[in-house]
């Protein structure tokens, strides 16, 4: 496989990664037990050969162990590629939220030395703090980016006039929230606001943790480490009612020779230029499969086909549980 995935620019901003990032949190915590680091580290700079540039973490991810793992393994490809992290969760106390202008600073320090490197391209407000005004929040990331030590400034699962106020203090690169053909609320408000002013959309899950893959069915069982079961979309029963996603994109994969995944991640990229989703995985088959889903030609026809017939699907169960829903502060 060659190693000239397209690339694209996330907004009005020059930071132009490829067309498919990584999300690498699985790689240390959250789908069940770890997988082994020596492979995960060969994996990341397989990623890197394949021509993947874009690769996602967060200090909270472990906590620490996932930031230490690219820190590992992308160092000696620095230059050519892009990482962002995020902060805002405050992995000292009880897990709440922290985005204290004087957190965020001790945060970027640490995550420099344990990503090896002296400049975060891309630094993500994980969720948005109630207790802190977002113009306090762009105002340290500003400050960061003076001094030369953070590139871009973003922000996960804000809303609209939270966008608009941090965008007012420091631009706002990229935004990344949950975006998938089963969790379409970003097309309302969220992508519209994005597309006025200029910033990027970086959708994480895109395969719907794994569900739109179609390798998640009613006899699939998580580890009790998988945080999967607590999501109440993948319950049992729900999976029976949303199987119907699956099919669809199915359908579609078997007319164009390809996966339900690689649709999934095409109908993504095909909704607007400057949308780079990051599909996560632990396992070179899959990330070859999600690369070459930027091979796949999607017509206007093929597209108007999957939006007719998912508005006609009713997704069954919340995308999180009760309590990690209060952490998604719209």
């Amino acid at each position: 496989m060659d190693t000239t995935i397209q690339k694209r620019k996330l907004g009005n901003s020059n930071l132009e990664v490829s067309a498919i990032g990584l999300g690498c949190m699985g790689m240390s915590f959250s789908y069940g037990p770890p997988p082994d680091k020596k492979e995960m580290i060969t994996l990341l700079q397989k990623a890197v050969e394949l021509g993947i540039t874009f690769f996602d973490t967060a200090e909270v991810y472990g906590p620490f162990i996932n930031e230490e793992l690219l820190g590992e393994a992308l160092s000696p490809f620095r230059d050519k590629i892009v990482i962002a992290t995020k902060f805002g969760f405050d992995t000292m106390g009880d897990a709440g939220l922290n985005s204290r202008p004087e957190n965020i600073k001790q945060v970027a320090e640490a995550s420099l030395k344990r990503l090896k490197t002296d400049v975060i391209d891309l630094f993500y407000q994980h969720r948005v703090d109630p207790n802190v005004p977002i113009e306090d929040v762009a105002g340290a990331v500003k400050d960061l980016i003076q001094e030369g030590k953070v590139k871009h400034f973003g922000l996960s699962e804000a809303g609209v006039k939270i966008i608009r106020r941090a965008h007012a203090v420091q631009p706002v690169t990229a935004l990344q929230s949950e975006y998938s053909l089963w969790w379409r609320e970003p097309e309302a408000e969220i992508m519209p606001t994005l597309e006025e002013l200029g910033i990027g959309f970086v959708p994480y899950s895109p395969l719907g943790k794994g569900f739109l893959t179609g390798k998640i069915n009613e006899n699939t069982n998580f580890d009790k480490t998988d945080f999967r079961n607590t999501v109440p979309r993948l319950s049992l029963e729900n999976r029976k009612a949303n199987q119907a996603f699956v099919d669809l994109l199915a359908a579609i994969a078997q007319r164009k020779g390809t996966t339900p995944a690689q649709i999934a991640l095409a109908w993504l990229l095909a909704q607007k230029p400057w949308i780079v989703p990051i599909p996560g995985t632990t396992k070179l088959p899959r990330l070859i499969e999600n690369i070459s889903a930027t091979e796949v030609e999607l017509t206007s026809d093929d597209l108007q086909e999957i939006k007719t017939a998912a508005s006609k699907i009713e997704v069954q169960g919340d995308r999180y549980s009760e309590g990690s829903a209060k952490m998604i502060n719209r």
